[in-house]
């Protein structure tokens, strides 16, 4: 038939009631002539815990060492499905990440992957077994254990998926797909039935966060179908593929909201070659990411800067660029952590005229006061007062007309 990779949220493993809910869905495909492997994340909790576990010890734990621990959530849930397959009588065996051969850099936390061989899952596989793989965790080159990161169970799951070419990479939250934007926030949103890699690489970036943006990318890159899903119901979720022409007739697809923002200004800064690297070289030299960028020019050869960085890097940008402005010059530097990033996205965008316009009329409407823009091929995004991010949310959500028919 085929091979299918699901992956399971810390949420559908969260006890041993719902591990056996798991192991009932799985061999519910294996039983259809599938071939299956699966991809866990720990716990729900589990990885918070074993942080602070860490943090009592020491309140910096050595990074490599903290991987050590933080492997064994996803350790302990797979060996835990697969005692439980087994029990119901099906062939399944679980590994670790270095066991399924993934290899990644040596960035302990947050590591990245190099090449997945893959090539014990495959044996397995051809002998009829489910394999449980632990997500979120790899092996540098020195065999040293790493973790990818929050969300990095995604990464895992679709990465192997490319990997032992599956057919379909099945991700399971506790969520039953993708909305048009979150529901929480407007209640008209709508489940999709299909998005593009693309547009779910620009809703993950900007606060979308059904699916890590490391997953997504591996996806397009490799060309895996992935299909978003509920691990609570049996409905059909939301196929994450290569965009068609059909998608191209909805301009706008989803409307994101991103409240993690900070905006910075440096005022009165030289006009002249070179200010901008000696702003934004120490950022980047923090590991700092900047987003939108606007400079607004002045008279007299000066400019003011303004940009947004994460507001976890707030406090620290904000200190660096004190100590920029003190050396080039600049008057003063200003922040403003209460305000956020509304976005609309859409292929349909690339051939559609007048989304700025329309975008920009409807936030008019409701006097909600644009600070910052910035746009890509399908993306036009808009730096809002916090308070009022919601509320931009369900106007541009209902003027682009994805609200559902109530």
């Amino acid at each position: 038939m085929a091979l299918i990779v699901q992956k399971y949220g810390g949420t559908s493993v969260a006890d041993l009631d719902r591990i056996r809910n798991v192991a009932q869905r799985v061999v519910n495909t294996y039983d259809q002539g599938n071939d299956v492997v699966v991809i866990l994340s720990a716990m729900a909790g589990v990885t918070d815990n074993l942080i602070k576990l860490a943090q009592q010890v020491s309140t910096t734990p050595d990074r490599r060492e903290l991987d050590v621990l933080l492997a064994t959530g996803e350790q302990t849930t797979a060996a835990l499905l697969a005692m439980t397959l087994r029990a119901m009588q099906y062939p399944s065996e679980s590994i670790l990440g270095h066991q399924a051969q993934v290899l990644t850099d040596c960035d302990f936390g947050n590591a990245r992957i190099i090449d997945i061989g893959a090539e014990r899952i495959r044996r397995l596989v051809s002998e009829r077994k489910i394999v449980v793989v632990a997500g979120f965790q790899g092996s540098d080159a020195d065999g040293n254990i790493t973790t990818l990161g929050r969300g990095g169970s995604d990464t895992s799951a679709v990465a192997i998926a490319a990997s032992v070419k599956a057919d379909t990479c099945e991700i399971y939250t506790d969520v039953d797909g993708i909305y048009t934007t979150d529901p929480n926030i407007c209640p008209k949103a709508r489940k999709m039935e299909r998005i593009s890699y693309d547009e779910m690489l620009e809703m993950a970036s900007l606060g979308a966060k059904v699916l890590q943006i490391r997953s997504v990318e591996f996806a397009k890159k490799y060309n895996v179908p992935v299909h978003v899903r509920s691990s609570f119901s049996e409905e059909e979720g939301t196929m994450v593929v290569n965009e068609d022409a059909s998608m191209e007739k909805l301009v706008v697809s989803g409307v994101t909201c991103d409240k993690n923002q900070a905006r910075i200004t440096l005022k009165k800064v030289p006009d002249q070659p070179g200010i901008a690297a000696k702003v934004f070289e120490p950022v980047a030299a923090a590991g700092i990411v900047v987003d939108m960028i606007i400079q607004n020019m002045r008279s007299g050869g000066q400019t003011d800067l303004t940009f947004t960085v994460p507001m976890t890097d707030f406090e620290r940008a904000m200190a660096i660029e004190r100590e920029v402005a003190r050396e080039i010059g600049a008057e003063d530097v200003l922040g403003d952590p209460e305000i956020a990033k509304v976005s609309v996205i859409g292929v349909g965008m690339k051939n559609h005229s007048g989304v700025a316009s329309l975008m920009f009329t409807a936030l008019a409407d409701e006097n909600i006061n644009i600070r910052l823009i910035s746009t890509s091929e399908i993306r036009i995004s808009c730096v809002v007062t916090e308070k009022y991010a919601e509320l931009a949310v369900r106007v541009l959500h209902t003027a682009f007309g994805l609200d559902k028919n109530c």
